[in-house]
C-alpha cells in the first residue's frame, strides 16, 4: 500500500510545514498582486490568449524532456550508493516529487517523499539518501548558474557595466571546482557520480531554455530573444529560493524588474512567466496519475 506521507514525520513537523506552505503562498500571492498592479493586465491576458497552441504543446514536451533528464541524474546519484532502481521507478519518482513539490508542499516535500519511498526498499543510511537528493539540487543549480552566466554575457545586461563581464566570467569558471569540492568534502561517496549528473544537469537546464524559446515564440515575440533567455535563467536562478510556491511570484518580479534593463516588453514577459509556470503545473499533475495509480495496484 501506497504510505501515507503525512505518517512520515511527528505532527509537530506537519504543523511547521504546513505554516511554512501558507507563508510561501502569502508572499507568491502578494508579489503577483504588486506585479499586476504595474502592468497592463488585460494585455497580458490578451497575450494568454492568444498563444499559439502548436508551440504550448511543443514547450510542454520539451518541459517534460528536460524534467526526464533531472530523473537520470538523480539515478545516477543512486547508482553511487548502490541503489538500482527501474526506469520505469524512476520516472515514478520523478513525478510524485514534481507533485508533492508543487501542489502538497505542506504535507511533505518532494525530495522528502522519494527519501522515504527509497528507504523502505532499500537498506541505506537515510543520511546518504538525503546527500544525494541535496546533490541533485546542487547539480542543477551549478549548471543554471553556468548558463545564466553565459546569457549574460550576451545580453543587452552586460553593456556599461564596469568589471561586470569580468565577474561572471569568475563565476561561471568557479562554480563547478566549487561544487566538486563541496560535494568531495561532504558526500565522498557520491563523488564518482559528477561527471555523469553535470552531463545531464546541462540537459536538464537546455530543455529548460528550449521550453523558454518555445513559449516566447507562442507569445509572437519576434526580438531580443536573447535578452528574455538571460531573464529566465536568472529567474530560474532565484526561484529555486524556497520562499514562493513553485516560484510564483518570484519569476514576475524578476521580469517586471529586469525588463528596465534589457530591451523587453513587460507585459508579454509576464505573461511568458505565467505560461511557464502552466507547463511546470500541468507536468507537475502526472504525478496524481502516478499516485492514483500505484494506490489502486496496492490496492
Amino acid at each position: 500500500m501506497t504510505p501515507n506521507p503525512t505518517q512520515v514525520n511527528p505532527q509537530k513537523s506537519v504543523i511547521r510545514r504546513r505554516l511554512s506552505f501558507f507563508l510561501k503562498l502569502l508572499l507568491s500571492a502578494t508579489a503577483l498582486f504588486f506585479v499586476f498592479r504595474k502592468i497592463d493586465a488585460q494585455e497580458a491576458l490578451q497575450t494568454f490568449l492568444q498563444a499559439n497552441p502548436i508551440y504550448l504543446v511543443l514547450a510542454f514536451f520539451a518541459f517534460n524532456l528536460s524534467k526526464i533528464a533531472a530523473g537520470w541524474r538523480f539515478k545516477a546519484y543512486l547508482k553511487a550508493l548502490g541503489i538500482h532502481i527501474s526506469n520505469r521507478y524512476n520516472i515514478e519518482l520523478l513525478y510524485l516529487g514534481m507533485f508533492y513539490n508543487l501542489f502538497l508542499p505542506g504535507s511533505i516535500s518532494g525530495d522528502g517523499y522519494k527519501v522515504y519511498l527509497l528507504k523502505q526498499q532499500f537498506d541505506v543510511k537515510t543520511k546518504q539518501l538525503i546527500g544525494a537528493t541535496l546533490l541533485d539540487r546542487l547539480s542543477g543549480l551549478a549548471l543554471l548558474l553556468i548558463m545564466a552566466g553565459g546569457f549574460l554575457l550576451f545580453s543587452s545586461f552586460s553593456s556599461g557595466i564596469s568589471y561586470f563581464d569580468t565577474a561572471v566570467i569568475i563565476l561561471i569558471v568557479a562554480v563547478l571546482p566549487t561544487f566538486y569540492f563541496f560535494t568531495k568534502l561532504l558526500f565522498p561517496q557520491l563523488t564518482s557520480a559528477f561527471g555523469i549528473t553535470t552531463f545531464w544537469s546541462f540537459w536538464v537546464q537546455a530543455g529548460q531554455v528550449l521550453t523558454a524559446a518555445l513559449l516566447l515564440i507562442s507569445i509572437g515575440v519576434e526580438a531580443y530573444y536573447l535578452d528574455y533567455l538571460t531573464l529566465f535563467m536568472v529567474s530560474s536562478v532565484v526561484a529555486v529560493l524556497p520562499f514562493t510556491i513553485g516560484g510564483v511570484g518570484a519569476r514576475e518580479l524578476v521580469f517586471l524588474y529586469g525588463f528596465q534593463y534589457l530591451e523587453i516588453q513587460q507585459e508579454t514577459a509576464i505573461t511568458f512567466t505565467l505560461l511557464f509556470f502552466l507547463s511546470t503545473a500541468l507536468s507537475s499533475l502526472l504525478g496524481l496519475f502516478v499516485s492514483i495509480k500505484k494506490t489502486t495496484e496496492s490496492g
